[in-house]
């Protein structure tokens, strides 16, 4: 099973980048270029254990639909999601925060398993692993912008996280 593991450093507070994290309309905004939208379930705002959300995007030029379910939320330093329904035949997606000299630490570890059996092992070797890691670091880039500048302000939700 292969695992994704990723660790960004934040010049913010912790509650700021874990709410950032936990935005439906963050996470929008930051996925502009796949046209990812939540269509079903929690729509807006952050998300709270127990929540689903359905997106849609177009990955891979493919649309698709992926279920996911927020399984544990522990402020500010830990939420878990994983898949429902998708794509994938299974995911899992640990977020950690942890504060250190100043700065955040946001360590992302995704889980997964391809589907299609030796196929979807294959295209994970040849290109799969690589496109989620991209994925993974441009969104948590831009997690770490809205944090570290006053953009963060306008995400509805956030106003709280001074």
């Amino acid at each position: 099973m292969p695992l994704i593991h990723l660790i960004t450093e934040i010049q913010a507070p912790i509650e700021r980048c874990f709410d950032l994290s936990r935005s439906i309309d963050l996470h929008m905004i930051t996925t502009e270029k796949t046209k990812e939208k939540a269509v079903e379930g929690r729509m807006t705002g952050l998300v709270e254990e127990g929540d689903t959300v359905t997106w849609e995007a177009v990955h891979l030029g493919v649309k698709q639909r992926l279920g996911s379910k927020i399984i544990s939320v522990k402020r500010p330093t830990y939420f878990a999601d994983e898949q429902i329904y998708g794509a994938f035949k299974r995911f899992h997606h640990d977020h950690h925060f942890e504060e250190k000299d100043g700065k955040t630490i946001m360590t992302d570890k995704f889980d997964y398993t391809a589907p299609l059996g030796i196929l979807g092992r294959f295209a994970n070797f040849l290109f799969l692993k690589n496109y989620l890691k991209k994925f993974i670091t441009q969104r948590n880039q831009f997690i770490k912008e809205y944090a570290e500048t006053n953009k963060w302000k306008d995400i509805p939700g956030m106003q709280g996280n001074s």
